[in-house]
């Protein structure tokens, strides 16, 4: 009987092993950035403990398989399971991919996850990557970002000519209307750039990054607001063949994890800004609002920036009049509903 029983167990036991998967998983973040990279990590523990260990996913560190700008292709290969991503990093590859992490001038919090889970946004972003061999899943959700550090102050556009500054996404694109030497890279490279004098100003991210990662040692201007990325979104992609091949349960616990991944970064984000600008001011540094001249600058090169890539890009043009016509019904909602 004893035999039996331990046949049993061990017969199981196989069943379980068998049954176990793990995906292998790099971060365009570094993990030790709250927010950005943290909320991976977390993803990984969300998912383990929704599965009961039968799925895990191992989150590698930027560069530990292949460098940022080689994860999207080598995600679409399967050279690498999955990543924890920004679509904006593609949009060398996918000229649309931008405004699928954020806008200048953009959404809020509020109106990006409306327009990602219940207008289109989830949806042509699938039919866009298709042809790539990408799922992806909306995983965390910022709040705006700073407009960025700059060694001088800036209180005419003039003074933007010849500034070589690390920014992201379309904003990069305005800031070449108005003669800055943009560079787009990830958050690691960015550092790096800084130390090696490659560029001379740079925006990361919010108080809460940019104090853990000491961007006041490099600049002492900080500036507000965030114009080019009033919200921001991260996801986990996962190579589509790695996907279909999960059973439903595994795919269900990575959505919920990463709905409930939103949920916290979003309240998150909102309350963990306050103290360290309060530090990055007690160490110095001045605290600066774009003037008028300024913010109307960088509105009228976006204007210019979005005729352009909607006239090139199909994708970009169908993307961008979705989320435009749902800020615009959304708008209608909002100033009835919220007090301003």
């Amino acid at each position: 009987m004893k035999t039996l029983t331990s046949a049993v167990a061990l017969t199981m036991a196989l069943a379980g092993a068998a049954h176990a998967e793990s995906l292998v998983m790099q971060s365009i973040y570094p993990s030790s950035l709250p927010l950005l990279g943290d909320s991976g990590v977390r993803l990984t523990e969300q998912v383990e403990k929704l599965t009961g260990g039968d799925l895990t996913i191992e989150f590698n560190e930027p560069g530990a398989i292949v460098g940022g700008n080689e994860m999207w292709d080598a995600i679409s290969t399967g050279a690498v399971d999955a990543g924890w991503y920004s679509p904006g990093f593609a949009q060398g590859i996918i000229p649309s991919a931008a405004i699928f992490t954020a806008v200048p001038f953009g959404p809020d919090v509020r109106e990006y996850t409306a327009w990602w889970y219940n207008g289109d946004g989830k949806e042509i972003w699938a039919e866009i990557t298709a042809p790539y061999n990408i799922h992806t899943e909306l995983c965390t959700i910022l709040v705006p970002e700073a407009s960025g550090w700059f060694a001088k102050e800036i209180n005419t556009p003039a003074d933007l000519q010849g500034v070589k500054m690390r920014i992201f996404g379309l904003g990069a694109n305005v800031m070449q209307k108005l003669g800055v030497e943009a560079q787009s890279m990830p958050v690691a490279d960015t550092l790096t750039g800084l130390r090696l004098g490659t560029i001379d100003a740079a925006e990361v991210s919010f108080p809460l990054i940019d104090k853990s990662v000491s961007m006041n040692d490099y600049a002492k201007n900080y500036y507000f607001p965030g114009w080019h990325q009033q919200t921001s979104l991260i996801t986990f992609i996962v190579n589509q063949d790695v996907w279909d091949g999960l059973d439903e349960q595994k795919q269900f616990a990575i959505q919920t994890a990463c709905q409930a991944n939103v949920a916290l970064t979003s309240a998150e984000g909102e309350a963990k800004q306050l103290q360290p600008l309060a530090d990055l001011e007690a160490a110095g540094v001045t605290v600066h609002k774009w003037n008028d001249e300024m913010m109307g600058a960088f509105q009228t090169a976006w204007d210019e920036v979005v005729a352009e890539q909607s006239e090139a890009d199909s994708d970009f043009k169908r993307a961008w009049e979705s989320l435009s016509e749902f800020r615009a019904n959304f708008s209608k909602w909002s100033d009835l509903a919220y007090i301003k």
